[in-house]
């Protein structure tokens, strides 16, 4: 490319880029302009009316509050959005609503963020000056198996990704470059930070400035903080939690729960960075005793009378019959530490740790290490194995071990572990891997897999089947292994028959139990806990699982869950997949942790060392939102609301008058006037119960689940019109199809998505990116093309207007217009079409905002009814032969339909048509008749044409002519052979629900009477046809019905001048194929209803054969 070229490219760019950002300053200009005209009207303001006896009117919708330690990201607000939509709808429909918007403070993250800065500071001055540091090669070593070396490299080739933990924090080590990263660049301003409850005052009116620029309906006079720093808030959480207690809710004991050490405290969902959701997973803790005689050196100064034992973790104990051996890591380290009750036990030093916190050692959280070994210095020890029909097996090398799961130790069943199969057989076959790590034949060769169950169809041997089946080298054909695991692991227990031992012939599922606390009573194995998976708290710790004397919530009561269940048989979750989500929960939920030693929130009123944890104060409080404006005026509560009332009187009984309805006034001791307590009172019974919440999928599990207990357990059966009423969960949000990560850079906040895109066309966009609980994804591109049509449609709307007042200014007063311009024409056939369209957009738009389907919203409200007032404007040749009462009724609607969505532009179109209104007083619009008939005639039309008018350019390309005159060919029947096919076809497929394969198919319709022969090879491809009509009619086969809904000739004739002005044509012919003049010609046979043929010709070609073309365009239809 040339210098020259390249400036003109380069100067085209720029000016696409500077028309783009005019275009975003237009509508920004427009978003600023209308959000100021709702603020000074207090639009989104929402009182409860003094006077009423039925609230069915009000719609009540909440957002679970954000965490206010940053700006919000596109991710929280494609949540929020479906709040945000869903009230805008009803706002349409008439309804009194009321969105208040919150901010969540408590739990760790704040004072432990607060606390990192401090240490920055203390370690590296102020402002810290960080250390540079090095990349490390992120190559990891491993052993090769033959000996050859042990410094082999492997290339990471997931170099450059992150793990979940670092993508939510980024990739800033430090959190003062946390602090940078979202926005805050002074070094003075950061330090302030250090103080936890400067970051409740500086998040929150960002935060809701940002959403103000997003256009939210919210009622920011009911806004406020959590923790005690609000007092009002501290006093309403209290009030909870006495109610709970009070009511056998709460108890006290040793509980397993995920925990960091760092933080001494129980790391429940809100305080992990990574490992949301994941709980304690059960192992059986198999004793493997080293014999007496056998004892390593550097144990036998220590050893007891209760033994020493390799600990091994198992989720399997009823195979502890087939155990062979023992497996280690020879690079493993491995140590040794007493217990209380169990003699001592060798594992990792990270298993000590979790069993140290599960009362296993003398002193709870710590252990002593009597010994340390690598795994190779205990290979070939001989041990004594519960259940085992040998006698002795032996301590054996295992290279696939892992150290951070389980204990490091772990015992071989080879007739059932495809994995110990190959690590045996490793063994067995390879001497000079035996000769590496000293074992002896003896301690290898005569152990063979013995059965212990049988599985249908995989025999007495399970693991030896599948590692034939899928032809299994070795110990380090990890794929291979993977998939021989996933089919047989759940069949040997769920289907597997025990075949030795206490239970045999019984069902693997049936005796696990029996057969796991018999060895725990015979003290040969116990109970250990480890989390399902890795968790990391937010201070950078590794959760392990702890047994911690706490307050918890007891989720597991029976009774309890049972009420629950019962609120969310009542619950509208928009969809199946979402209730099953919700009964998953139900069926493992059990006690939570409910107290903190460490962060911010309310202390429990009962034992005031904790602090009550950031799922368990989130749960109900959308009844504060009710009474919150009228007792606080700030976000902190430090200053009274309109009641003036004092945080210390708002005491438990004047909270159960407000929320309870039999507590009555006489009963309180106060000093608050009936009248102000009644003011209170009638805002909650008249806003309460929430009618929509919704949130991310992720919620489901706690948060969501939680809400449903403690709405059942607060206000009982008898008051059970304070129950939910809708819940919406929906999937993450991805950005350009990847996930949204600020280490990736692949990251957007909700104010860099406005700056970019407008309000609106972010709104736009994420009503476009998803509605199910799958995954959803806001792509850029699609952004900029959405600013970009609201920016085209308000440039088009004003042009409409501006012709319409041209038209009226310049038409006498007494003249009476024919062409359908204005207001007093009737309409004609293309008009009729377009009303019918509009009126079943409003339809099918109105069902999809009802099930909160948002991109079915834009693709019935918006996409298509914009495509059909394109198609009427090529109709009727453009906007000068369009009719203006019918274009000026689309107009309203589609601001309407769209407002919920697009409410900044939609409002700004609205004023257009009706100046000094706006598009918060308007109402949902009305639906007039929907012609069907009208609708698919006029779609066959424009399908049709845009058919031909594609033939003609390729006839016109192809043979270098110009076509200026033609005959279409309309069929008003099928020939009596396809009838044939269509009837038996719709016999067929009513009988089955689906059609037989197509071989059956040809060989039902082979050599019937009722089909000519000379149609045979006809045949096949029109059954072929009929099944795609069926298919894309989402097999409806009413679609095979023989008549249009429409005269397919009629139509045609009545517009056959738009039919010849849009292909060009001088003259233009329609005939029905069994008219006289066409009963001679071939092939015409082959034109069915609802699939006119044209022939094109000029002057010169009348008389050429219609055959071939009638082919090719018969070819293409099918």
């Amino acid at each position: 490319m040339d210098c020259e070229n390249t400036s003109s490219v380069s100067s085209s760019i720029n000016i696409e880029e500077k028309r783009s950002t005019s275009k975003l300053v237009a509508i920004r200009k427009i978003e600023i302009q209308i959000q100021k005209q709702w603020s000074d009207r207090k639009y989104f303001q929402a009182d409860a009316p003094t006077q009423w006896t039925d609230n069915s009117n009000k719609y009540f919708v909440t957002f679970p509050y954000p965490y206010m330690n940053g700006r919000l990201h596109l991710g929280h607000t494609f949540s929020l959005s479906k709040c945000e939509f869903a009230t805008g709808y009803q706002r349409l429909k008439g309804k009194h609503c009321l969105f208040p918007f919150g901010f969540h403070a408590t739990g760790m993250p704040i004072p432990a963020g607060a606390d990192k800065l401090k240490r920055e500071i203390e370690e590296f001055g102020f402002p810290p000056q960080f250390p540079i540091e090095k990349e490390e090669d992120e190559g990891e070593q491993i052993l090769n198996i033959n000996g050859i070396s042990n410094d082999t490299k492997i290339d990471n080739k997931a170099k450059g990704k992150k793990s979940k933990a670092i993508a939510k924090t980024g990739s800033e080590k430090y959190q003062w470059e946390i602090m940078r990263s979202i926005g805050i660049e002074s070094d003075d301003e950061i330090k302030k930070f250090t103080d936890p409850q400067y970051w409740l005052t500086y998040f929150p009116p960002h935060v809701e400035q940002d959403l103000q620029m997003m256009g939210l309906k919210v009622d920011w006079r009911r806004s406020f903080v959590t923790t005690d720093f609000n007092p009002y808030y501290d006093s309403f959480i209290q009030w909870q939690f006495h109610h709970l207690k009070q009511g056998g809710k709460i108890r006290f004991g040793k509980r397993y729960t995920i925990y960091s050490p760092k933080d001494n405290q129980p790391c429940m969902d809100h305080d992990r960075s990574s490992g949301e959701g994941v709980l304690p997973q059960e192992y059986t803790l198999i004793k493997l005793r080293i014999q007496d005689d056998f004892i390593p050196d550097k144990l036998k100064n220590h050893s007891t009378l209760d033994g020493v034992y390799l600990v091994a973790a198992t989720l399997r104990p009823e195979t502890m019959y087939g155990q062979t051996n023992c497996w280690l890591h020879p690079n493993i380290s491995y140590i040794a530490i007493p217990t209380r009750d169990h003699g001592i036990f060798i594992c990792t030093r990270r298993a000590a740790r979790n069993l140290s916190h599960q009362d296993f050692t003398h002193e709870h959280g710590k252990f002593t290490v009597l010994a340390e070994f690598l795994g190779s210095e205990l290979f070939g020890l001989p041990l004594e194995a519960p259940l085992s029909s040998y006698k002795t097996i032996y301590v054996l090398p295992m290279l696939t071990i892992k150290e951070d799961k389980g204990t490091g130790v772990v015992t071989s069943v080879p007739s059932d572990s495809a994995d110990d199969y190959a690590a045996l057989f490793d063994l067995k076959k390879k001497v000079q891997m035996r000769e590496k790590y000293s074992i002896k034949e003896s301690m290898i060769l005569p152990f063979d897999p013995v059965p212990i169950i049988y599985v249908e169809p995989y025999g007495n041997l399970p693991a030896i089947t599948v590692y034939e089946k899928f032809n299994i080298q070795s110990q380090h054909d990890y794929e291979k292994l993977a998939r021989a695991k996933d089919e047989i692991y759940k069949k040997s227990f769920y289907d597997g028959i025990l075949l030795t031992g206490k239970y045999q012939q019984q069902k693997v599922i049936d005796v696990k139990k029996f057969i796991r606390d018999d060895l725990i009573t015979s003290k040969q194995a116990c109970i250990y806990y480890e989390p399902e998976n890795k968790v990391k708290s937010r201070s950078g710790d590794e959760g392990i699982v702890a047994l911690c004397d706490q307050w918890f919530i007891d989720y597991r009561n029976e009774s309890w869950k049972e009420e629950a269940r019962h609120v969310l048989q009542q619950l509208n979750v928009f969809s199946d997949e979402t209730r099953q989500n919700f009964e998953a929960t139900f069926d493992w939920l059990h006690e939570h942790a409910c107290s903190r030693s460490y962060g911010l929130g309310t202390r429990l009123p009962w034992d005031k060392q904790y602090f009550i944890e950031s799922l368990s104060d989130s749960t109900i409080y959308m009844a504060y939102y009710t009474v919150a404006h009228l007792l606080q005026s700030s976000y902190d509560g430090h200053q009274n609301g309109s009641a003036n009332i004092s945080p210390s009187e708002m005491t438990i009984d004047v909270w159960d008058y407000i929320f309870f309805v039999d507590k009555s006034y006489s009963s309180l001791k106060t000093n608050i006037s009936k009248e102000i307590l009644d003011r209170l009172r009638n805002e909650f019974q008249y806003w309460y119960p929430v009618d929509l919440r919704s949130s991310g999928k992720d919620l489901i599990p706690n948060h969501l689940t939680f809400t449903l207990y403690n709405h059942v357990a607060i206000w009982p059966k008898k008051e059970d019109n304070r129950w939910p009423k809708a819940f919406r969960a929906n999937g993450h949000l991805f950005l350009n199809g990847e996930k949204m990560s600020k280490s990736t850079g692949n990251f957007m906040t909700l104010i860099q998505a406005i700056e970019r895109f407008s309000a609106d066309g972010m709104r736009l966009t994420l009503a476009d990116a998803g509605d199910s609980i799958e995954d959803a994804n806001f792509d850029e591109q699609n952004a900029e093309a959405q600013l970009l049509r609201l920016y085209t449609f308000i440039e088009w709307v004003k042009e409409v207007l501006n012709i319409s007042s041209s038209q009226t200014n310049t038409q006498s007063t007494d003249q009476k217009s024919n062409d359908g311009k204005y207001e007093n024409k009737s309409m004609n056939y293309f008009d009729r079409v377009f009303e019918s369209e509009i009126n079943q957009a409003i339809k099918l738009t109105e069902e999809a905002y009802e099930n909160m389907l948002y991109k079915e919203v834009l693709k019935h409200g918006f996409f298509q009814l914009q495509n059909s007032r394109d198609n009427y404007r090529e109709l009727c040749s453009g906007i000068e032969q369009m009719n203006i009462s019918l274009i000026k009724r689309f107009i309203e609607v589609q601001t309407l339909l769209l407002a919920p969505i697009c409410p900044h532009i939609c409002d700004y179109v609205y004023q257009l048509l009706y100046p000094n209104k706006s598009i918060m007083e308007a109402k949902w619009p009305i639906s007039g008749k929907i012609d069907q008939s009208l609708i698919d005639s006029c779609n066959y039309l424009l399908n049709t044409v845009r058919y031909f008018r594609n033939r003609s350019k390729i006839l016109t390309t192809q043979q270098n002519k110009k076509y200026d005159e033609a005959i279409i060919y309309v069929a008003r029947d099928y020939p009596q052979w396809q009838i044939f096919i269509i009837n038996q076809l719709k016999i067929i497929f009513k009988e089955n629900l689906s059609f037989p394969d197509n071989k059956i198919l040809s060989s039902y319709f082979k050599d019937r009477q009722e089909i000519d022969i000379k149609y045979t090879k006809k045949v096949m491809p029109f059954v072929t046809y009929c099944q795609q009509l069926v298919k894309e009619a989402n097999n409806n086969i009413n679609v095979l019905d023989q008549h249009l809904t429409f005269n397919e000739y009629e139509i045609l004739i009545h517009n056959q001048q738009y039919i010849q002005r849009s292909l060009k044509l001088n003259q233009l012919q329609i005939k029905l194929i069994n008219d006289e003049h066409t009963e001679n010609l071939n092939n015409l046979d082959d034109i069915i209803p609802g699939k006119p043929l044209i022939q094109f010709f000029s002057k010169s070609s009348i008389n050429e054969p219609l055959s071939s073309e009638l082919n090719k365009q018969k070819d293409e239809i099918k």
